[in-house]
């Protein structure tokens, strides 16, 4: 037993917001605009690939590319979850980068079906390290009273890779300014591209201070939270005040399989219910969608596939601006509140959405003003997901709290959604996609009455506070 006594988490609490705190917010939240990039692409070049001068694949086949994504995602999360809870936070969120750009580089050098789905694979592999890696960094990192916010904010920012995403899509998959069979090539190489340049932002970004203290680097982290200190002190002309408590930890605790099943199942287990809920309903909600939308606009709507991102900008506008309206909301009104009313209202407005194109009484622009609103509700729903987990559970097993719940909650809601809808889009009937909404909008609402009863009072507390760590004494 190595007893240790530290005042490091209350002293990262009580920080001022500065520099310092941007610096985590825009280098590690790029991960969300790479995910919303990668996603965003292959939703739009869907068709594109369908043509006989491409890769020549069925709509199935798009769709089962998305599921090897998010397979890859799961089996990359539970792997570099576990991962980043024994060698760091630092080392594992530039190792799933540098895994990143190495397999968007491969697929847009894919020659069939096969090479693409295997490429796809490996970069959701990559990025779901990154979930695992960054969002325990950044919770362990950010002042306790702004979490929820700067949380959702930063999930939020997903939606600028689709807005990107869409952009990039407009001109690299006009046939009239790019040979098609180049466009779609080049819309992968531009995340390998933009990836070199926030490796070099991330290298500034420091371990996380309460990961060091837990792993016997005291010294260490008293180093990295002095510094961090002397810059919020310097830059934003503040004195900040002195700490007076303080909590002890066995630095020697080892992490056991016993731990995390006690920790799951038993202490937590109203905690692991509500997360599983959240994280299923949330998978299924979007990847089904999502993954599909070019697919539905060039089928139903006869959109051509070099127009599909005029669809995607204000659909991803809408999915940015709903976190940032609505996440201060997760700090002052509450948790379960909010977790209520993001998903209720996400899921009960796409049960709308869906009977009006049911009905026919959608063209494309109405159908994306609709998914619009629906998503305005669900991006804030889906990314106070990720912030549950992140905060729910104790710092010794963060990281792979979260890629467990990620890779449970994406299987079971998510792995199968992309070839369902692809399947459901191929009967070209509307009354089966219907199927699919009303499936989609029904677990949302399920969500919201499961928050309403096992929901956690987690806002403006410490994470010690709210979870414990199984080391303290």
């Amino acid at each position: 037993m190595s007893l240790v006594r530290t005042d490091i988490p209350l002293r990262l609490d009580r920080l001022p917001w500065s520099r310092f705190h941007w610096l985590v917010v825009i280098s590690l939240g790029i991960t969300w605009v790479l995910d919303g990039l990668e996603v965003t692409i292959v939703g739009a070049v869907a068709s594109v690939l369908e043509r006989p001068d491409t890769l020549a694949l069925t709509s199935s086949q798009v769709g089962i590319a998305g599921s090897a994504y998010l397979a890859g995602a799961i089996s990359g999360a539970l792997v570099f979850g576990h991962l980043t809870d024994r060698y760091g936070r630092k080392k594992l969120f530039l190792l799933t980068l540098a895994i990143y750009v190495a397999a968007t580089t491969a697929t847009a050098f894919s020659f069939s079906f096969v090479s693409f789905a295997l490429f796809r694979g490996l970069t959701g592999a990559a990025i779901g390290g990154e979930y695992a890696a960054i969002n325990s960094a950044i919770d362990e990192l950010l002042p306790a009273r702004v979490r929820g916010v700067a949380d959702l904010a930063i999930n939020g920012t997903y939606w600028l890779g689709t807005a990107l995403g869409g952009v990039l899509t407009l001109y690299l998959l006009d046939p009239n300014l790019v040979p098609i069979n180049l466009g779609w090539r080049l819309c992968f190489g531009i995340g390998a591209v933009l990836t070199v340049a926030v490796v070099l932002v991330r290298r500034h970004v420091p371990e996380s201070p309460r990961w060091l203290i837990l792993h016997g680097r005291g010294e260490e982290a008293e180093r990295t939270v002095q510094e961090i200190e002397r810059d919020v002190a310097e830059r934003e002309q503040v004195a900040l005040e002195p700490v007076t408590r303080s909590f002890q930890i066995d630095t020697a605790h080892q992490v056991s399989f016993a731990d995390v099943w006690n920790v799951i199942i038993h202490r937590y287990r109203r905690r692991s219910v509500l997360c599983l809920v959240l994280m299923v309903a949330q998978a299924f909600f979007y990847n089904a969608i999502f993954f599909t939308y070019s697919l539905l606009l060039t089928r139903f709507f006869e959109v051509r596939p070099e127009r599909v991102g005029v669809y995607l900008i204000p659909f991803a506008i809408a999915n940015f601006l709903g976190p940032l309206v609505l996440g201060r909301f997760f700090d002052s009104l509450g948790r379960r509140p909010m977790l209520v009313i993001t998903y209720g209202s996400s899921g009960a407005l796409l049960l709308l959405v869906g009977w009006l194109f049911r009905q026919g009484h959608l063209d494309a622009t109405t159908q994306a003003i609709g998914f619009s609103l629906v998503f305005f509700f669900g991006s804030a729903a889906a990314s106070s997901a990720y912030l549950s987990v992140s905060e729910l559970f104790p710092i010794e097993l963060r990281a792979l709290a979260i890629a467990l719940f990620y890779c449970i909650g994406t299987a079971a809601g998510g792995l199968a959604a992309p070839a369902l809808f692809g399947a459901l889009i191929d009967t070209g009937d509307r009354r089966e996609v219907f199927t699919g909404y009303a499936l989609g909008g029904g677990l949302m609402i399920f969500a919201a009455i499961i928050s309403l009863w096992l929901g956690v009072a987690a806002e403006r507390r410490g994470l010690e506070e709210i979870a414990e760590p199984l080391s303290t004494r």
